[in-house]
């Protein structure tokens, strides 16, 4: 679904980034892990339209989108999540999820004021989606709380819905399980498994702990220096020295991953 070929970033003299081609398979729950410093988050964010790479080319579902800006990438099915949650923090969890759906009717007042009847039936289909969401992740005893007042955990699981409100094709997870509790860790495992294997959403996620990374992904890639370093399971990464060095320089890799 998402191919990278050969991309490049560079930030003034330093190269995030150095000829990293990889590609995420279309159906699957894909990992994305490295060392610190690895280039993580830079690759989400060149996919997403974010930073714009000096070199390469991204395809999504065949299509080159390498000069599309990030709404234009949102319209055609690519949603993502920030490590740090960015909910409308004055706004509730219900009134969050609903401003991030897809608005073609409301998008122009003058449809609002002499279409009326479209734009009530297409507010009235965003509520009922926003509401089957919020009902999804086990939200609804924080339905009407505003989103700033709510845990780490429950803004993560707010950001996945707001991503979810205009029915992706993938969702980039950027460490969707850092800071918050085992419980909810758990809870985001399950409704991130039953979106790919009930609905055939593709996820690709940046996680540091393998554990996590084992019982949600199909795939996992691995990142190094800017550059993929080696991809395959996460038992046939667990033993690969390349991958054991570049995490730990050769050290205590089994106590640690």
């Amino acid at each position: 679904m998402i191919q990278l070929e050969g991309i490049c970033v560079d930030f003034g003299g330093l190269r995030a980034i150095d000829h990293a081609s990889f590609q995420v398979g279309a159906g699957r729950v894909t990992g994305l892990i490295g060392p610190n410093g690895a280039g993580k988050t830079t690759a989400f964010n060149v996919i997403a339209g974010a930073v714009r790479p000096s070199a390469g080319r991204i395809l999504f579902d065949g299509e080159d989108i390498t000069r599309l800006k990030p709404y234009q990438r949102a319209q055609r099915g690519l949603a993502r999540t920030f490590q740090i949650p960015h909910e409308f923090s004055r706004l509730t969890v219900l009134e969050n999820l609903m401003a991030a759906a897809a608005a073609p009717e409301g998008d122009n007042v003058l449809n609002v004021v002499f279409r009326r009847g479209r734009f009530d039936a297409e507010q009235r289909a965003i509520y009922d989606h926003a509401r089957d969401t919020i009902r999804f992740l086990e939200l609804e005893h924080v339905l009407d709380e505003k989103a700033g007042n709510l845990s780490g955990g429950q803004k993560k699981l707010v950001e996945l819905g707001r991503a979810l409100m205009r029915n992706p094709k993938i969702i980039l997870l950027d460490e969707i399980g850092a800071g918050i509790n085992r419980t909810l860790l758990s809870k985001l495992a399950d409704k991130i498994k039953l979106l790919n294997e009930e609905q055939g959403l593709t996820f690709c996620l940046i996680e540091h702990d393998l554990d996590y990374v084992s019982r949600l992904c199909d795939h996992v890639l691995v990142m190094a220096q800017g550059k993929l370093l080696t991809e395959g399971t996460v038992d046939e990464v667990r033993n690969d020295e390349r991958v054991i060095e570049a995490y730990f320089g050769g050290g205590k890799y089994e106590a640690h991953l």
